[in-house]
């Protein structure tokens, strides 16, 4: 019988507050158990940035959970930089015992400070950016991430294992800071969810069953585009096509943008047909998924989309710029409408998916078919340990 591969996963925090790239690290590393491997997630108890109470789970203590292992480790000083020392004298302990880390996110003290003390005991690791890499993320607080990049962040690329990135346009478009690292694209995956028998969760939201529901589901931050969907919901609203908007989000690290996106919904033309329902998870997720006519999301960037999976798997049409990075994906499989971040072309694309409900239908079931075949956790987790041994330390 072989030995399973010991696999280190190291991520700031899993807290659903952080969203998609946070929460697949539970479906990926289940789907690794699966397929064999011996997985424990190292992470920090964070729970947001503005005062949450950490998350109350057992310290450095491993606790199982679908068939791999999670060790939370407490943040020194604020939460919102997830820096933990208890997590990387652990590593610094234990490195030995694994053959490969794979670290997701970049510019984060956790994941920074990892790569280097994998450096320094010859652990190989893998670093997926989530997105950290795009031209337009690193714009954002410039000056300090040069410096972060002399000091940690470059040299880590550089020695690296591999890179990750979850799509063909993400490893075209980042940056390497002049690393000639190896990379390979690996989509994240979704869970299939199970069929949603009953909507009546969606009765306390006052959705009406009988007109069309656009669902934007994701956070509520400026790179999502909500400033450009607004105005474009409030110009179809005025060609008189009839809907219904539901925002499912919230940000609770930016809560002043949250609520002035509400207010701006407030006082426009789409306060009547909207509805807010803030974060939500479970069965209301479930159903409003399985509810919903079409999916939107006209990020300014956005490495892969997680939530775009998702409405897909659910077997909602989906309306995505041309900056969410599996753009090229939804147009070659016909699974939506694909549009550039200006507004007049995302009120055309909603004039037409509203008008033509059989085209709905239709890129919804090619939607579902090809998150099925492209966005199986089992599918990915298989390719995931083929490159793990390829780029591991094997004993």
């Amino acid at each position: 019988m072989a030995v399973p591969l010991k696999v280190l996963q190291i991520v700031p925090s899993i807290s659903l507050v952080y969203g998609g790239p946070s929460q697949m690290i539970r479906g990926f590393s289940k789907a690794l158990a699966r397929a064999g491997a011996d997985v424990t997630i190292l992470t920090t108890n964070s729970n947001g940035d503005n005062g949450q109470p950490p998350l109350d789970v057992p310290l450095d203590r491993a606790v199982e959970q679908d068939g791999y292992q999670v060790r939370h480790f407490p943040c020194a000083l604020f939460q919102r930089y997830k820096f933990s020392p208890a997590l990387l004298l652990w590593l610094w302990r234990n490195a030995f015992k694994f053959e490969i880390t794979h670290i997701h996110a970049l510019f984060s003290p956790v994941s920074s400070l990892s790569a280097w003390i994998c450096r320094l005991r010859r652990l190989p690791y893998i670093l997926r950016p989530l997105g950290t890499l795009d031209p337009a993320d690193l714009r954002k607080k410039r000056w300090l991430k040069q410096i972060y990049v002399a000091l940690l962040e470059g040299p880590n690329l550089k020695q690296a294992a591999a890179i990750h990135f979850t799509a063909t346009d993400e490893a075209k478009i980042s940056e390497r800071f002049g690393a000639s690292t190896p990379h390979f694209v690996l989509p994240l995956g979704v869970e299939l969810p199970a069929p949603v028998t009953d909507r009546s969760c969606l009765d306390d939201l006052a959705i009406d069953p009988a007109r069309p529901l656009l669902l934007y589901m994701s956070r509520i931050e400026p790179k999502k585009g909500l400033d450009l969907l607004i105005p474009a919901l409030e110009k179809v609203a005025a060609s008189g096509l009839d809907f219904q908007f539901v925002l499912a989000g919230a940000n609770p690290q930016d809560p002043d943008y949250e609520q002035g996106i509400l207010k701006q919904i407030q006082d426009s033309t789409i306060a009547a047909r909207t509805i807010a329902t803030g974060f939500v998870t479970g069965d209301v997720k479930a159903a409003l998924l399985d509810r919903a006519d079409l999916f939107v999301l006209p990020s300014y960037y956005e490495n892969f989309g997680i939530a775009v999976a998702e409405a897909m798997v659910a077997g909602a049409p989906v309306l995505i710029s041309n900056r969410v990075q599996i753009w090229d994906t939804i147009r070659e499989t016909d699974s939506g409408w694909v549009v550039p971040c200006k507004m007049e072309a995302i009120a055309a694309a909603l004039t037409e998916a509203l008008s033509l409900p059989d085209r709905r239908e239709q890129c919804g079931t090619n939607a579902r078919n090809c998150a099925l075949e492209r966005y199986s956790w089992d599918a990915i987790a298989e390719r995931a340990l083929e490159l793990y041994r390829q780029y591991g330390r094997l004993f």
